[in-house]
C-alpha cells in the first residue's frame, strides 16, 4: 500500500499510456476490433477508481502524493509531480469524464478504431500530466502532448470540415505554447543569473521568490507574464482568441467535444491561476483590468452569437466562450469568493457542458443532423430525452439547487466585493463589471430556452422525427452520473470548496501581498465564507 500511495500519480499517468500500447498490440496479434472499446473502457474505468484515493489523501494545504526525482540532471530538470486543492478536482474530473467519453462513441467509430482508442488514452495521460506537473519543462511537454491526440481525433474522425478545424486548433494552441516555452527558458536563465543555479522547478522558484533571492520584474517580467498568459488565454479560450473553439467543437466527434469542453479548456484557466498568479503577482494585478474587460466581452459576445446559431452543437460551443468568461472574471477578482467560484465553475462547466455535448451526440446518431430547423416537437416522441436535456440546460443557465448556480453566484459576489478595478468619484467599477457580467446569465436563459422551445415543444413537423426512439439503457447510464453531479454539486458544494480553500487563499494572499494589497481580505470575510454564502443564497 505504501508503494501504491507513493506512486499513485505515476500510475495514473502510465496506465493510459500502457493501455494505448496494449490495444495496438492486441489489434496486431488478435485483430478483434469489437474488443477494443471494452479494453479502452476498462482501462479508463480502472484509472478513475485508482484516482479516488486522491480525494481522501490530499492535504488541505501544501502538496500531496509528491514525487520528485531527477530527470535531466544536466539542466536540473526533475520529474516533479503532486496534487493540491487547486489541481485535485481537475484530475478527478479528467479520470471521471474519460470512461463516459469512451462509452459515448460505442457505436459511432467505424474507421480506424485502434488509433481512435489509442489517442483517447494518450490524451488522458497528457491531461493528467498537465494538472500534476510542478516542473515547468515537464508541464510544457504534457501541455503540448495533449495537443497531438486531439488534433488527430478532430482531423480523422471529425465532421465535414474536420481538416480546417483541426489545423486551426493546432496553429492557435501551438503558437501560444511556443511563447510559453520561450518564457520558461527565460525563467530558467533568470533564476540561474540571480541565484547561481538554473532550475525549471516551480516550487524552487516560489521559494526563491519568497526569500527575495529571485525578482521577476521590469520589462522581462512583463514579457514572460504575457507569454504565459497568451498561451493559457488561447487554451481557455478568452476573447478574442476564441475563434478556433466553435469550429473544433462542431467538427469533433462526440467524445472529442466532451473532452474538449470538460477538461482541455480548463488547462488554460488552471495555468493562469497556478503559474501566472504565483510567478507574476505584480503583473497579474497590473493587467487584471484587461482580463476582466475581455472576460465580460466574451460573456456577452458568446451569448449573443449563440442566440443566432442554427446548429445545436455550435450553439453549445459558443456558450462555452461565455461560461469560461465567467471563470476568468472570478479569477481576476482576486477575492476568495471569486477565485473559489472560478475553480468551482471549471468543474461545473465540465459536467454541464459535457452533458450537453453528449445529448447533442445522442440525437445526431439518430438523425445525422444538428440543425435546429430539422427538429420540433421531440418531447412528444422522446420524453425522457427532452426531460434530461431541459434539466441539463437549466444547470448551464445557473438555476438554484443545480451546480451552475453555485459557481456563477460566487463569481459575481466576489467581483462585487473586489477592489481590483478601483473607485472613482462617481463609479465603483467592480459594480459595473458585475452587472455587465450578470447580463450573461439572462442571455444564457434566452438562447438555451429558445433553442429548447424550437427543438422539443410544439407539434412534430418533420416526419423523420416521428419514429425516433427514446434513450437506450447505455445512454441513460452515460448521462446519469453527470445528472447526479449537477444536483449534488448544486445542493452540497462544501466538499469541493473546502478542499480548494487553502490553496486558493494562498494564491490570493500572494497576489494581494505582492501588490501591497490587503492580505487579510479573506480573514475579514471569515464570517461569510463561500460555503455559507451559497447556503444562504440557496
Amino acid at each position: 500500500m505504501e508503494f501504491f500511495s507513493q506512486n499513485l500519480l505515476t500510475i495514473l499517468l502510465l496506465l493510459p499510456v500502457f493501455g494505448a500500447v496494449g490495444i495496438v498490440l492486441h489489434q496486431m496479434f488478435w485483430k478483434q476490433e469489437e474488443q477494443l472499446k471494452w479494453l479502452t473502457f476498462g482501462i479508463t474505468l480502472v484509472n478513475f477508481v485508482i484516482s479516488i484515493p486522491l480525494i481522501f489523501g490530499t492535504k488541505t494545504a501544501g502538496f500531496s502524493f509528491e514525487v520528485n526525482k531527477v530527470w535531466i540532471a544536466a539542466i536540473n530538470s526533475n520529474y516533479h509531480i503532486a496534487v493540491d486543492g487547486l489541481s485535485l478536482w481537475l484530475v478527478i474530473l479528467t479520470t471521471f469524464i474519460m470512461p463516459i467519453a469512451v462509452l459515448s462513441t460505442w457505436n459511432a467509430v467505424e474507421k480506424r478504431p485502434t488509433a481512435f482508442y489509442a489517442f483517447l488514452l494518450l490524451l488522458e495521460a497528457a491531461m493528467i500530466g498537465v494538472f500534476v506537473s510542478l516542473d515547468l519543462l515537464v508541464f510544457y511537454l504534457f501541455f503540448e502532448a495533449s495537443l497531438v491526440p486531439m488534433f488527430f481525433l478532430i482531423g480523422i474522425w471529425g465532421g465535414e470540415n474536420r481538416i480546417y478545424a483541426a489545423v486551426k486548433f493546432f496553429i492557435f494552441t501551438a503558437l501560444g505554447s511556443l511563447l510559453m516555452l520561450a518564457a520558461i527558458i527565460g525563467l530558467y536563465y533568470m533564476h540561474a543569473e540571480q541565484t547561481g543555479i538554473g532550475t525549471f522547478d516551480f516550487v524552487t522558484m516560489m521559494r526563491s521568490l519568497e526569500l527575495g533571492q529571485l525578482a521577476i520584474a521590469g520589462t522581462a517580467g512583463t514579457l514572460m507574464f504575457w507569454a504565459f498568459a497568451l498561451a493559457f488565454s488561447i487554451k481557455v479560450p478568452l476573447f478574442p482568441f476564441h475563434t478556433w473553439l466553435p469550429d473544433a467543437h462542431t467538427e469533433a466527434p462526440t467524445a472529442g467535444s466532451v473532452i474538449l469542453a470538460a477538461v482541455l479548456l480548463k488547462m488554460g484557466t488552471y495555468g493562469l491561476m497556478r503559474f501566472n498568479f504565483a510567478l507574476f503577482p505584480d503583473q497579474s494585478r497590473e493587467w487584471a483590468w484587461l482580463f476582466i474587460v475581455l472576460a465580460i466581452v466574451g460573456i456577452i459576445y458568446g451569448a449573443l452569437v449563440a442566440m443566432v446559431q442554427p446548429d445545436v452543437k455550435r450553439l453549445v460551443a459558443y456558450s462555452s466562450v461565455a461560461h469560461m468568461g465567467f471563470v476568468i472574471l472570478g479569477m481576476f477578482s482576486f477575492t476568495e469568493w471569486g477565485m473559489q467560484g472560478a475553480l468551482y465553475q471549471m468543474l461545473n462547466h465540465g459536467v454541464s457542458t459535457g452533458a450537453l455535448f453528449l445529448l447533442v451526440g445522442f440525437i445526431y446518431e439518430r438523425r445525422h443532423t444538428r440543425a435546429i430547423s430539422d427538429f420540433g416537437g421531440l418531447a412528444n416522441v422522446m420524453p425522457l430525452y427532452a426531460t434530461i436535456f431541459v434539466i441539463t440546460a437549466m444547470s448551464s443557465v445557473g438555476l438554484p439547487f443545480l451546480n451552475g448556480f453555485v459557481g456563477e453566484f460566487l463569481i459575481m459576489l466576489g467581483m462585487w466585493k473586489s477592489t481590483i478595478l478601483g473607485v472613482t468619484a462617481t463609479t465603483n467599477w467592480n459594480y459595473v463589471a458585475t452587472m455587465l457580467a450578470g447580463t450573461g446569465v439572462i442571455f444564457a436563459a434566452v438562447y438555451l430556452l429558445w433553442m429548447i422551445q424550437r427543438v422539443f415543444f410544439g407539434k412534430v413537423t418533420n416526419d423523420k422525427n416521428k419514429k425516433l426512439t427514446d434513450l437506450s439503457t447505455r445512454e441513460i447510464g452515460l448521462i446519469a452520473p453527470l445528472m447526479f453531479l449537477m444536483v449534488f454539486m448544486g445542493v452540497y458544494p462544501r466538499p469541493f470548496l473546502d478542499a480548494a480553500k487553502d490553496s486558493v487563499n494562498a494564491i490570493q494572499k500572494r497576489v494581494m501581498h505582492q501588490a501591497g494589497g490587503d492580505v487579510d481580505h479573506a480573514e475579514r470575510n471569515a464570517d461569510l465564507s463561500p460555503q455559507t454564502a451559497v447556503k444562504d443564497a440557496n
